[in-house]
């Protein structure tokens, strides 16, 4: 039986370290510290303008600022494709459902993991927004 090697993702020391860079840099030519989960909002806002822009408009989260692209909302698609290029240079890119981990812990059914990955996402948003983060 031959053994499959899994594939070595980036060193987490120079994942970080880039990641501090980069926070540096949002602060010096942006004045802002980086985030992601006040671009969900944005989005939301977005797409609620296209069926009523009047009513999106009166509500009090978009008083000050009506949702529009901006800098913050580009780095959460900045982070997806960098991702992508991340996976790709450290060839651990590879189509999965389930992934190995979770499948050795809770084995391979799809539903129950897309169920545990979406109310975990709506509970780290939910705290996340509550941080006024």
């Amino acid at each position: 039986m031959e053994s499959r090697q899994e594939p070595k993702g980036w060193n987490p020391y120079v994942a970080g370290a880039l990641t501090g860079l980069l926070l540096v840099l949002s602060v010096w030519v942006a004045g802002k510290y980086f985030g992601a989960s006040t671009t969900f909002v944005k989005s939301a806002g977005m797409l609620e303008m296209t069926v009523s822009q009047e009513r999106v408009t009166q509500m009090e989260y978009f008083i000050k600022e009506l949702p529009k692209i901006d800098w913050q909302w580009m780095f959460v698609v900045g982070i997806f494709f960098g991702s992508l290029i991340a996976a790709g240079t450290s060839k651990s890119f590879r189509w999965q459902g389930v992934p190995t981990m979770w499948e050795s812990r809770f084995g391979p059914n799809r539903a129950k993991r897309a169920i545990v990955a979406f109310l975990g996402g709506t509970i780290a948003m939910f705290g996340a927004r509550l941080a006024d983060g």
